[in-house]
């Protein structure tokens, strides 16, 4: 009897899925072209396009001698390490933040919340009071600015004909350096909005929240599921009407 075909090989996200549209020619490789992952564990090999091997050796030990001294970018480097030794997959992003900051001796920690994330933002700071921290929370809508007033026209409100606040990272940013905060955390700020907080703030900014209201605020779901719910991301003519 003939053999039957050969089992399919299970789909998983992070292995080569491309579609006959997207197989073009990617002229400068980078990471996400990568097989191997080799500099990792060291335990395969560096493709010929690796940036590790193409990257001037003084730069590598620069960044070496800023990890062993004692500046500030060493301190947290060496935490944030510290905390993934000890808590890699045994505790979740809430917990990891208070670790990191302890570590980092960040005892006032800065919310940028999102209006739409107030109520998870407020159980935030109960856990962080209740780690012997003191948070201080700045909502995104701070300054009550109509978005008329900034040239947004009243098609883009989403409610037209009403006053709408637009978001304002630079205040936020601004109210917390203010209050002289050692770490402030992003809730969910809307993509931009939260660049424009980290420029501007004088803090080290980490995220618990990163919002995407389709996905439960889980936007890599999207990318698990190219293949089915989320295979609109694989259309070239989709993604150019953005």
């Amino acid at each position: 009897m003939a053999p039957g075909p050969a089992p399919k090989t299970p789909y998983h996200p992070f292995t080569r899925h491309e579609s006959p549209t997207m197989a073009k020619k990617i002229d400068k490789l980078s990471c996400s072209e990568c097989g191997q992952l080799h500099c990792y564990r060291r335990n395969k090999k560096f493709p010929d396009f690796c940036l590790t091997e193409a990257v001037d050796a003084e730069r590598i030990e620069e960044t070496r001698e800023i990890y062993r001294g004692d500046s500030r970018d060493a301190r947290v480097a060496r935490a944030a390490a510290e905390v993934e030794g000890l808590y890699y997959c045994k505790i979740s992003r809430v917990e990891e933040i208070i670790a990191f900051a302890r570590r980092i001796e960040a005892r006032h920690v800065g919310i940028a919340s999102c209006f739409g994330l107030i109520e998870e933002t407020k159980i935030f700071a109960k856990v962080l009071r209740l780690a012997g921290m003191t948070p201080h929370t700045v909502l995104c809508k701070v300054g009550s600015i109509d978005k008329a007033e900034i040239g947004i026209p009243d098609e883009l409100k989403i409610q037209r004909d009403a006053f709408e606040a637009c978001c304002n990272p630079i205040l936020q940013a601004r109210l917390l350096n203010a209050e002289k905060t050692q770490l402030n955390v992003i809730m969910g700020l809307c993509v931009g909005h939260d660049s424009l907080f980290t420029r501007h703030s004088d803090a080290l900014v980490t995220t618990l929240v990163t919002k995407d209201r389709t996905n439960g605020h889980n936007p890599v779901s999207t990318l698990y599921t190219v293949k089915t719910y989320g295979k609109r991301i694989f259309d070239p003519e989709y993604l150019k009407k953005l």
